[in-house]
């Protein structure tokens, strides 16, 4: 049921650019697409929904890298033959956080007491610049803690520190809010979660704020952001719903309408899972990637 304990950071904070990534590709071609895009190192989630764009992943770029972000995104689109592929970026964050009810006694619209990670703590984050002992710190509590009886030993030996060091050197990163928390990551399916749904909700500007802070008081919703729109894409507000049953998902869903009075929305369901990892920090491999294959956008094709 757990995938890994590890330190939780967050991406922005540790001075990468992110983006989410919506793509639209023929049925064919779809897991073709999805091993071309995951070869990617800074790939940690993609999904196939159910919606015309029906591939959606997360990736990430150190700033300053030869691609950058969008030059990233133009490679993986030319890379995997999408027919067309958006960049959803965070204008706005309102809420990360998930935390599911394994005992069952919440029910749909239930208002989450606090919200673990959001644009305060982001703001609080950025005050600090990271040094390169920060860095190695960083590499090494991305990793999946041993299972053995003193799994803190071997890490502070990477460090050349002893344990009471490395772990205040850890919960500074956590006061600092770069890291978000030190936590064990469940496998959701297992714990019973089988339903996953994307809520994306168009809302005028005036209300975007308001609307936001509303979305994230829900203990149901644990991501919530503003993305931009497109032509063909009107949604600016995203909230993840993790449920049991998809039914259980369109009750939390229709309990944020109600209480927002939003109307013009949309559930995107996962229908697969083409990848789900943690981005691995300062490792290198994104720009091994860029220099072993990747060729600049005006270069492809």
């Amino acid at each position: 049921m757990i995938r890994q304990i590890s330190a939780i950071f967050d991406t922005q904070a540790l001075g990468y650019d992110s983006s989410l990534v919506a793509a639209k590709v023929t049925p064919a071609q779809l897991v073709a697409a999805a091993e071309a895009i995951n070869a990617h190192p800074g790939v940690s989630h993609n999904y196939q929904r159910d919606h015309a764009y029906n591939l959606w992943f997360t990736v990430a770029v150190p700033r300053g890298s030869r691609l950058g972000l969008s030059g990233t995104v133009e490679h993986l689109a030319a890379a995997s033959g999408a027919a067309a592929m958006r960049l959803m970026p965070t204008l706005r964050l309102f809420k990360i956080g998930v935390k599911l009810d394994l005992a069952g006694a919440g029910g749909a619209g239930e208002q989450d007491d606090a919200v673990e990670y959001g644009p305060a703590d982001r703001a609080q984050a950025e005050r600090y610049a990271l040094d390169e002992s920060d860095r190695r710190l960083v590499r090494v509590l991305q990793q999946d803690l041993a299972l053995s009886r003193d799994p803190f030993d071997a890490w502070a030996r990477q460090m050349g520190v002893s344990v009471a060091e490395l772990l205040a050197s850890g919960r500074r990163l956590e006061q600092r809010r770069q890291m978000r928390r030190f936590a064990a990551v469940l496998r959701h399916r297992s714990a019973g979660f089988a339903a996953n749904a994307m809520g994306v909700w168009a809302v005028a500007d005036d209300r975007v704020e308001a609307v936001g802070r509303q979305l994230a008081g829900f203990k149901a919703v644990s991501h919530c952001y503003q993305r931009p729109t497109y032509d063909d894409w009107p949604y600016n507000l995203f909230t993840m719903v993790h449920a049991r049953t998809r039914a259980d998902c369109e009750a939390e869903l229709a309990a944020m309408a109600e209480a927002t009075g939003v109307t013009w929305r949309a559930a995107l369901y996962s229908v697969r899972q083409f990848k789900k990892t943690r981005v691995r920090y300062f490792t290198g491999e994104i720009e091994a990637w860029e220099a072993q294959g990747a060729r600049p956008p005006e270069a492809v094709g």
